[in-house]
């Protein structure tokens, strides 16, 4: 037992998966809150001369059962494999961290809800306003804003991260500005400092500046959004070279939907579970990527006609041209959009050449240069 109290010591605000044998153990404090969360006996185990410790376990192949409900009922979850082989071992066998799995920070797939974002949020105080950034691993999506604590309420409702990170002591002062209904965990204060921030922004990015990211202005939010990193580093979660971005939340885009509004419309929630919210009646997406975005678009209603009309002029195209609908529709044929990204990444040589290239133009607006290319074999 000293080997695991030595490792449950290292992570103290996180449920411990022991794994001993086949199975995977929990004890004391941990045992009873898991039994309880996961519908599990709990019995005792010896704990030297006279003494017990409450333990529960389950089998190791039932980890992906088990996992997503303490994730889901808010809790860290740290899980401690066998490092070694224990038939090649005489000794005590030796066991660390392989993984640390918390609301925020989650790439398992049945951990995740794959028709919404996993975020993990940061809040960095200053004076007067506040700096907030965003994280969904599993995609890459890398976001930072900076308001009044009433612009980012409305951000951290309309974004629903699963966790939040905070500076050390700042718990009262963040549950008093929003209130106690996010997951909350301290990090060192040292981890909130402009330096330390930019130094592993900068690390990650592998740049000297954060000006082509435009988002050099944003003090408090930079600050957020390195210790987002810094958290990963912590969880090791060091497979993040997907994340190849820092982008601003354009606030002037958007039409601001505080929590009431939201919640009184039913917007993508109701307030009783026989109750079917808008996004239930709209969403006929058939990827996971596209019901996250028409989440997105629901909360974020745009300002500016522009873009407005650019989205119905693609769903008018697809009403209107029902064979191209049924093109993308089909499983068996691989199909690539062209957009923004792409022009930025061919530049003045996305040409005819190149389209033709890349695959046969099923669609087209040259208005705004956009493309959808059936893909050559």
């Amino acid at each position: 037992m000293k080997q695991y109290f030595d490792i449950k010591a290292k992570h103290p605000d996180a449920i411990l998966l022991f794994r001993v044998g086949d199975f995977y153990e929990m004890y004391g404090e941990d045992a009873v809150t898991g039994a309880e969360i996961l519908g599990i006996v709990q019995t005792k185990k010896a704990n030297g001369p006279g003494q017990t410790i409450e333990m529960a376990g389950f089998p190791h192949h039932a980890l992906d059962s088990y996992l997503p409900k303490l994730v889901r009922a808010g809790k860290r979850v740290a899980i401690c494999d066998q490092l070694e082989d224990p038939k090649l071992t005489k000794k005590l066998v030796k066991r660390g961290i392989t993984e640390l799995v918390t609301p925020g920070v989650s790439i398992n797939d049945n951990i995740l809800n794959h028709k919404e974002n996993n975020f993990l949020a940061a809040i960095h105080f200053g004076k007067d306003v506040c700096g907030i950034a965003f994280l969904d691993i599993s995609t890459g999506e890398f976001l930072t804003a900076e308001g009044t604590v009433d612009y980012v309420d409305k951000l951290l409702n309309n974004f629903s991260p699963k966790e939040v990170l905070v500076e050390r002591g700042s718990r009262k002062r963040f549950e008093e500005a929003f209130g106690p209904r996010f997951f909350i965990f301290e990090l060192d204060d040292w981890v909130f400092t402009s330096e330390a921030a930019n130094d592993r922004l900068l690390k990650h990015f592998e740049t000297k500046n954060l000006k082509g990211f435009g988002v050099q202005h944003l003090k408090l939010g930079v600050v957020a959004s390195g210790a987002i990193l810094y958290y990963l580093d912590q969880t090791q979660h060091t497979h993040i070279s997907h994340i190849t971005s820092l982008s601003r939340i354009e606030e002037d885009r958007y039409v601001r939907l505080d929590k009431f509004t939201v919640r009184s419309l039913e917007l993508v929630s109701t307030m009783n579970e026989e109750g079917t919210s808008l996004l239930d009646v709209l969403d006929k997406t058939v990827s996971p990527m596209g019901s996250r975005m028409l989440r997105r678009w629901i909360l974020f209603p745009l300002k500016d006609v522009k873009p407005i009309h650019e989205r119905q002029d693609v769903v008018e195209y697809f009403f209107r041209h029902p064979e191209v609908k049924e093109l993308l529709e089909e499983y068996d044929v691989s199909y690539i959009f062209v957009g923004s990204k792409e022009r930025e990444k061919y530049g003045e040589t996305l040409n005819e050449d190149v389209l033709k290239s890349l695959g046969e133009v099923v669609f087209q607006d040259e208005v705004y240069s956009t493309y959808i290319l059936k893909v050559n074999k």
